[in-house]
């Protein structure tokens, strides 16, 4: 059974970074890309990155282009999303999610989902 596992949200000011962690268990991932989603208070859940587990590639919108990273470590089974200048805007749920798709960003493409963390940006 996938198992995926947020941790690394908490509140932090305006300018702030944090690095958000998904541990997943459960199958392989070669073949899966592995994406952050964000959903704030009375919004739709949006895309935030996305990586191929097998090749480490990476995956934006423009929209998050310079101030998100996403990475992974193959020995942890773990993907990162390093989130830096952290703004107001950026509080809500993080969502880590797992799908057998290539450069997706619409959430009804991922199978599975972990349970969210919060993050709180404060001016």
């Amino acid at each position: 059974q996938v198992q995926l596992v947020e941790s690394g949200g908490g509140s932090v000011q305006a300018g702030g970074s944090l690095r958000l962690s998904c541990a997943a268990s459960g199958r392989r991932f070669s073949s899966y890309t592995m994406g952050w989603f964000r959903q704030a208070p009375g919004k739709e859940r949006e895309f935030v990155a996305a990586l191929y587990w097998s090749d480490g590639t990476p995956y934006y919108t423009d929209t998050w282009k310079g101030r998100f990273t996403i990475s992974r470590d193959i020995a942890k089974i773990t993907v990162y999303l390093q989130m830096n200048n952290l703004k107001p805007e950026d509080t809500a749920v993080y969502y880590c999610a797992a799908g057998p798709v290539w450069r997706a960003a619409a959430a009804s493409a991922y199978a599975y989902w972990g349970q969210g963390t919060q993050v709180t940006v404060s001016s």
